[in-house]
């Protein structure tokens, strides 16, 4: 069992109405996450930890975009629904929102890349990130990597999170990697309140 003490926070990354179904860029099964995450959220939440939740918040013309020569259908542009928070993920009035790739210019994958993220969790004395979200082959996964960089330990919390695999083995790779760098796998049912 892992105990969850001063110095953890929760970090969710990109659980947003774009990547879940009916969105522009749904992810298989990505709505699976929510409940998870939010009996996390409950538990970080009750132990007073840090809760950050990172989301692409794009320009209309990102670099990202199909329209702009870049990999994918446009998605998560900012003040629209799509890039919204969904409403049954239960986010408390504590968390500390990093919004990302905000340049027309950057592809931003990780919660670290051009934000405050980092400053934030130094001042919050944090030096464990228990990581979910949206995509283990994307955003989980640049995420965790910069996370270990930076000097931090981390879970990575296997049951909410899920591939958009545009490979069939992108996500399984993406977590075999995680954890080659140190990301230690977790779920639920092995944290104790």
């Amino acid at each position: 069992m892992e105990q969850i003490r001063t110095g953890d926070a929760l970090l969710v990354v990109d659980v947003q109405n774009d990547f879940l179904p009916g969105g522009t860029l749904a992810v298989p099964d990505g709505a699976a996450v929510i409940p998870v995450l939010s009996r996390y959220l409950a538990l970080f939440h009750s132990k007073g930890l840090p809760i950050i939740a990172t989301r692409d918040w794009h320009p209309s013309n990102h670099c990202s975009f199909r329209e702009q020569g870049g990999p994918w259908p446009a998605h998560c542009i900012a003040q629209t629904a799509g890039a919204q928070f969904p409403a049954n993920l239960q986010l408390p009035p504590s968390v500390f929102i990093i919004s990302k790739g905000d340049d027309p210019t950057q592809e931003a994958y990780s919660g670290f890349q051009d934000t405050l993220l980092h400053a934030h969790l130094q001042t919050v004395g944090v030096t464990r990130l228990f990581v979910g979200g949206l995509t283990t082959d994307y955003c989980v996964l640049q995420t965790v990597r910069d996370a270990r960089s930076l000097g931090y330990r981390v879970c990575l919390l296997t049951d909410g999170t899920r591939a958009v695999n545009v490979r069939p083995d992108d996500g399984r790779k993406a977590q075999e990697e995680m954890v080659r760098l140190g990301a230690v796998p977790l779920h639920l049912e092995q944290l104790a309140a």
